[in-house]
């Protein structure tokens, strides 16, 4: 990945990072599942009038939303309601990153390089030590939904990266279409209307700056940064970036909601922070190698074809030899040049005799068409054998 799509990733993970203590601080009388259909309500209207439909089937936009967008959320939401604390919730979730990995590995043939496989399985030690240092408080039920949550999102972002849809904006808004409607349909059958009702009825601002923050920043802006990235380059390479979203929810939630960060948390912060270094060096590395490595990536990994790497190699081959080809057509000019040598230094003589430099006034563009059309003239005078007589 190139140094600007590095930062454009680390500001999603960011972004995501902060959202898991906007979802807690406003989600105190609202049932989780309309909390996450309001939220795509919100994404949804206005922007579908605005954004147009990605390039892709119906089918594909329609998985995108239930894996990415319904599943993890909705699983999401549901293990905070139960009592899972943000910065937990944020560590569990990033599972998907392991979960991503090894789908994408069967399904679109991404094997990971060796640095980013290293990277993966720092950033998940470092999540184990976050996890381990913060005790067996954590409600099993809960933990079970966020790694259905996670799951969910590793499909989601496989099916992403399989569309090939360049638009990440268009993908969001559009996949947002079959959220809404289903989990308020199932927030009607689990909580009850009475339930939905009084929830709508006394929404307060903190739910409404929450769904406005998850819905413009998390969703629109980052998912929109994010599924970019998904179609410009391998699975392996943008999700392990996500790893930076627990440290930062976990810090936020101890500024914010007073929840304590220990040397555990501290440390495992720290080693996921090494992991997505170790993941993304040998990317940053290769972008120096040279044009040839440069356009294998570039070409390759923008393919919607699982085999888009090979692709791109033969492309760059293609051009090497299209290169060679150029340099061989030049030699031969240069051959049958070297045998008419007499004949255009006897063009160029008889032309300095008939137009002379021009004098002085005399526009040199005038001359030098008039000298052209009688060297043009001389030259299709020649006899076939190209002798001059």
């Amino acid at each position: 990945m190139t140094l600007r799509h590095s930062l454009l990733a680390t500001l999603v993970a960011t972004i995501w990072g902060f959202n898991f203590v906007v979802i807690e601080w406003g989600m105190h009388d609202v049932p989780p599942l309309l909390f996450v259909s309001l939220r795509f309500a919100a994404v949804l209207v206005p922007a579908i009038f605005f954004v147009p439909r990605p390039v892709a089937p119906w089918r594909t936009i329609a998985a995108v939303g239930v894996f990415m967008s319904l599943g993890q959320f909705g699983f999401l939401y549901t293990a905070m309601n139960l009592g899972l604390p943000p910065g937990i919730a944020a560590l569990v979730l990033q599972a998907q990153v392991m979960f991503t990995v090894v789908i994408a590995a069967f399904v679109l043939s991404e094997r990971p390089t060796r640095n980013q496989a290293i990277g993966t399985v720092v950033g998940a030690a470092g999540l184990a030590v976050v996890g381990i240092g913060r005790g067996g408080h954590i409600p099993l039920l809960a933990l079970v939904l966020c790694l259905a949550g996670a799951l969910s999102w590793g499909i989601g972002n496989v099916v992403s990266r399989k569309s090939g849809v360049r638009s990440g904006l268009s993908m969001s808004v559009w996949s947002s279409v079959v959220v809404p409607v289903p989990l308020f349909l199932l927030s009607l059958t689990v909580d009850g209307p009475h339930a939905v009702g009084v929830a709508l009825s006394g929404l307060g601002w903190e739910a409404i700056v929450s769904t406005l923050y998850t819905a413009a920043l998390s969703s629109l802006v980052g998912y929109s940064i994010f599924n970019g990235l998904l179609a410009r380059y391998h699975t392996s390479s943008v999700v392990p970036f996500v790893l930076l979203a627990p440290p930062v929810a976990m810090v936020s939630a101890w500024l914010l909601l007073g929840e304590t960060l220990n040397s555990a948390e501290a440390i495992g912060g720290l080693v996921v922070l090494g992991g997505v270094l170790l993941t993304v060096w040998r990317s940053e590395r290769a972008a120096t190698l040279g044009v040839r490595r440069a356009r294998t990536v570039d070409v390759g990994e923008r393919g919607n074809d699982p085999a888009s790497g090979e692709v791109g190699t033969a492309l760059v081959d293609l051009l090497d030899r299209a290169e060679a080809g150029r340099a061989n057509l030049a030699k031969l000019a240069d051959d049958v040049l070297g045998d008419r040598g007499v004949v255009h230094a006897t063009v160029e003589h008889q032309a300095d005799r008939v137009v002379p430099a021009a004098p002085r006034g005399q526009p040199i563009g005038q001359q030098q068409r008039a000298r052209g059309d009688l060297e043009a003239e001389l030259l299709l005078d020649l006899p076939a054998d190209g002798q001059v007589r």
